[in-house]
């Protein structure tokens, strides 16, 4: 039932007997094992030797540290592993989703807003070989949403663009780039994701699109990245499509509609079908709410399987997860041909990546001094090159640029960011940054101090309430600075299902009351969609990433010293008349 020979495994005679000659020799418990892959948190080595060995898992994923002590654990991990290990990251950015120390070139939409794929290629060959050096064998991406609503959050910077198009051409860019160090490469999150707002790690997600219009855009991108041999792995979002779903069975009811990672209609008749896909097919993480909220856990975790996902992405609690897939297998609903051919299939992308060859030659983890790569100067160079194209300046209505230290020294500085408590209640990384950054130009820099900083040295009472809501004089204020710098640095999933810019209490200071008394710029260094809050802002500046690298290219630009070269696209002013004036 898999084609061992082709598209995209591509396998050789002796690879495809090594397939064969390990799944006739496994256990049943040793093939249910292969089916999943850890999300390992403690860190502790004896609990990962007592997993992987136990439970005979397929796959690791990991939270990030800095490469030494990736590479350390990587290493790990195959030792002792008597089948080798798939080895993930989420290199979205580039390398700093594989290590805490890693070069973030760009997001999805900083290559979008670029007037050519490089930077998209640069992500991809970044990624690649700073996995590769830490041991890592798998990337989940690139990411092939398509930012249809701009309500949306969760894809919002992950996306290339709003047109299949762009996302096709990016996507493919990007994949060339990973080719080169030998990483599988994993397309995400079908069906898709970008048609509405809601977040799949609270919700179900759903893509509302006809079968035409989904075929149009989503289906392009697939079609045409599993056609190209592009596509080693495809991950599945918990997202229902019920169009293709009534197309597959026009008997069914609503309930019984399910995310696509439960859906045999969707795996089976579309991704496999339609599509032609033969690779792995590896569910999103299944603590998810639009995963769990669908049955309960007990037949949630067979039905994947038998739904035709092959590797469940992360579990509850392992010894249980494991007793229900065992029990799921037992009972039928998981059947013998279907794990095998998930087990396969799972043999089959480890053998294509060589990983039997390397564990007889000890090379399943590369030569420590090859994490000189990690954040190297060639690394850096491209992402400088990436903030360069990107930064798109959204309008400038009134003719404020350019700024800079010699026309507007004393500076007036606002940054917008999450609540303290993402930060372990310390001072905001990034407001410093820019503080230094911006010193270091010439400006004079008043830093503003919201009621969470005023709270984190004087602590919640009364005092600390009026400081963060009192404007003062107006003339005064305009009288000691030159220009208002506003930083939003706002992100985030699984807490609400729209992420917006939200000040530090209510009337507070941070609220853009000078925008008519003083030159103000608006920066946001996330999101792409923060005039929906901030429609009045008349200088309004899309920066992608709060990196240095952005900052200090950013500030050169606003200086006039650089033209901007990223371009928008329409969805940017949120349907507001006035956030184009």
């Amino acid at each position: 039932m898999v084609d061992l020979k082709g598209n995209p495994f591509f396998l050789a005679d002796e690879d495809v007997e090594w397939v064969r000659a390990t799944l006739e020799t496994m256990t049943l418990e040793e093939k249910i094992g292969q089916l999943f892959i850890m999300l390992d948190r403690k860190k502790d080595r004896e609990e990962e030797k007592k997993l992987i060995q136990k439970y005979h898992l397929g796959g690791c994923r990991y939270e990030n540290e800095n490469a030494e002590a990736i590479y350390e654990q990587n290493k790990h991990y195959q030792q002792c592993a008597q089948i080798p290990l798939l080895i993930a990251s989420n290199c979205d950015s580039g390398g700093n989703g594989a290590c805490s120390d890693g070069t973030h070139v760009a997001s999805a939409a900083a290559c979008g807003a670029t007037s050519d794929t490089k930077s998209a290629y640069d992500v991809g060959h970044v990624s690649g070989v700073e996995m590769a050096a830490l041991g890592c064998n798998w990337n989940f991406g690139p990411v092939c949403d398509i930012k249809m609503n701009w309500r949306n959050t969760v894809v919002n910077t992950r996306s290339y663009s709003s047109q299949a198009d762009v996302v096709l051409l990016n996507a493919r860019a990007y994949i060339k780039g990973m080719r080169d160090s030998h990483v599988a490469v994993t397309a995400k999150h079908f069906p898709g994701d970008g048609v509405e707002e809601l977040d799949q790690h609270l919700v179900m997600g759903t893509n509302n699109l006809s079968c035409e219009a989904w075929e149009k855009s989503f289906g392009k991108v697939y079609r045409e990245l599993i056609e190209e041999d592009q596509v080693d792995a495809v991950m599945v979002g918990h997202i229902a499509m019920p169009a293709y779903e009534r197309k597959y069975n026009p008997a069914i009811k609503d309930s019984e509609i399910l995310p696509a990672t439960l859906s045999e209609g969707l795996l089976k008749n579309l991704l496999r079908g339609e599509l032609g896909f033969n690779g792995v097919i590896v569910t999103d993480a299944t603590h998810m709410g639009g995963f769990t909220s669908a049955m309960p856990r007990r037949e949630q975790v067979p039905r994947a399987i038998a739904a035709g996902c092959d590797m469940f992405l992360f579990f509850n609690d392992i010894e249980e997860d494991f007793r229900y897939m065992l029990e799921g297998y037992k009972t039928g609903v998981i059947t013998k041909e279907r794990l095998n051919e998930a087990v396969t299939r799972i043999l089959a992308l480890k053998a294509k990546l060589k990983l039997h060859k390397k564990k007889q030659a000890g090379t399943l983890v590369p030569k420590k001094d090859g994490l000189d790569v990690i954040g190297c100067v060639k690394h850096k160079r491209m992402a400088k090159e990436a903030a360069r194209k990107s930064i798109t300046l959204v309008k400038d209505t009134l003719g404020q640029l350019p700024v800079s230290p010699d026309t507007h020294k004393r500076a007036y500085v606002i940054v917008v960011s999450n609540p303290p408590i993402t930060r372990g209640n310390k001072e905001d990384p990034v407001k410093e940054m820019i503080r230094g950054k911006m010193e270091a130009l010439g400006y004079e820099v008043a830093m503003h101090e919201s009621y969470y900083d005023l709270a984190l040295k004087n602590g919640t009472g009364k005092d600390t309430l009026l400081k963060s809501v009192l404007i003062g004089s107006t003339e005064e204020f305009k009288r000691k600075y030159d220009v208002v710098f506003t930083f939003i640095n706002v992100s985030g999933y699984g807490q609400t299902n729209n992420v917006r810019m939200g000040l530090s209490v209510k009337h507070s200071t941070e609220y853009p009351w000078y925008i008519r008394e003083v030159p103000s710029i608006f920066v946001s260094l996330n999101y792409t969609n923060h005039l929906i809050d901030i429609p009045m802002a008349k200088t309004f500046i899309n920066a992608y990433a709060p990196t240095e690298t952005v900052v200090e290219c950013l500030l050169r630009k606003i200086s006039g010293e650089e033209p901007f070269e990223g371009h928008y696209e329409e969805e940017v002013f949120c349907g507001r008349w006035d956030a184009r004036t």
